[in-house]
């Protein structure tokens, strides 16, 4: 890491007015900037972060003139911090739930060259789990899993963990208006990151319960996360396997799944045939289904392996 390079912090701001001032305060001396973004926020987060301006010269206020989501604030943050010149950027949020003396072990593997995006992991340590409400820790494991499957990275846990750190190298890479805007943001980063071959890293901390309001709603999550996760999952496959690479995996896949499709429309309609008309499939209609089916899931679970396989690593030789 050069001595000239420069770190912000991007905190979105909507409906933390209680702990907005905290959070800044307990922000420490090496982060040159602090980036406020007040996402039209009811409560004036973003007024309350203007007033402290007078103590700390780091700090950077965006408004917005509507609602955008999370994810718009933290783009409209991270576009801030690249005028301002920084080399890294952490993105924090504004309800006191990240401990800001992880922000030194968050950005070491970024400084080191070891990573091109940290995320905080509070699955890694047994101690951080006791304090975590049980519903939360069933719902993150199970969310955890399938953002695996989505994003490529097999081996993080935690995807939706908010507290992370980026190079401005990597961002830069990044088409704004093709990121969600809202809730899915942190997820749809890591499909972005595993399609530019962005080194993903966890660090182990930490979370902080409280008395957060948040504007969340489960229903929402739950109607639109399946939809976004199919989409951006089918997206990296396009990408990863067939624009950017062609290799086994795409292989694979090709051969996989129209072979599974067939099988299993093949012999689901043979099913209801031999029903309606009363009659049994003889052994070679029902091989016709069957053996499709046995060989797609094969070869749809070694393009699986090639893509455990595939997860972004660091050259060991490279500076």
């Amino acid at each position: 890491m050069s001595s000239s390079d420069k770190t912000a912090v991007v905190i979105p701001a909507y409906k933390v007015s209680r702990h907005i001032e905290k959070v800044i305060e307990g922000i420490p001396g090496f982060i040159n900037f602090i980036i406020v973004v007040d996402d039209k926020c009811p409560q004036n987060s973003g007024k309350i972060a203007e007033e402290l301006i007078k103590k700390d010269h780091r700090i950077n206020v965006v408004f917005h003139e509507k609602n955008g989501g999370v994810g718009a604030a933290v783009i409209s943050g991270y576009q801030k911090a690249i005028e301002l010149g920084a080399d890294y950027i952490v993105k924090m949020d504004g309800d006191g739930q990240m401990d800001p003396e992880y922000l030194d072990k968050l950005l070491k593997p970024l400084r080191e060259n070891k990573a091109d995006y940290c995320k905080g992991n509070r699955f890694k340590e047994r101690a951080y789990l006791k304090n975590m409400p049980r519903i939360r820790l069933l719902g993150n494991s199970a969310m955890s899993f399938m953002l695996k499957v989505c994003s490529g990275y097999w081996n993080i846990m935690d995807p939706t963990n908010g507290f992370t750190a980026i190079r401005t190298e990597m961002l830069q890479r990044f088409n704004f208006e093709k990121l969600s805007k809202r809730y899915f943001f942190e997820s749809d980063m890591l499909v972005h990151l595993n399609i530019y071959n962005g080194v993903v890293k966890d660090v182990p901390m930490p979370a902080i319960y409280g008395e957060e309001e948040s504007s969340l709603k489960i229903g929402n999550v739950l109607l639109r996360f399946p939809f976004q996760l199919k989409h951006r999952f089918l997206k990296r496959i396009l990408y990863k396997y067939f624009f950017f690479d062609f290799n086994m995996g795409s292989v694979y896949t090709l051969v996989g799944v129209p072979m599974f499709l067939f099988g299993t429309i093949f012999g689901i309609y043979r099913w209801i045939y031999g029903v309606m008309n009363d009659e049994i499939n003889s052994t070679g209609t029902v091989m016709l289904a069957i053996l499709p089916i046995i060989l797609g899931i094969q070869f749809i679970l070694q393009a699986i392996q090639i893509d455990i396989n595939s997860v972004p690593k660091k050259d060991l030789n490279s500076d």
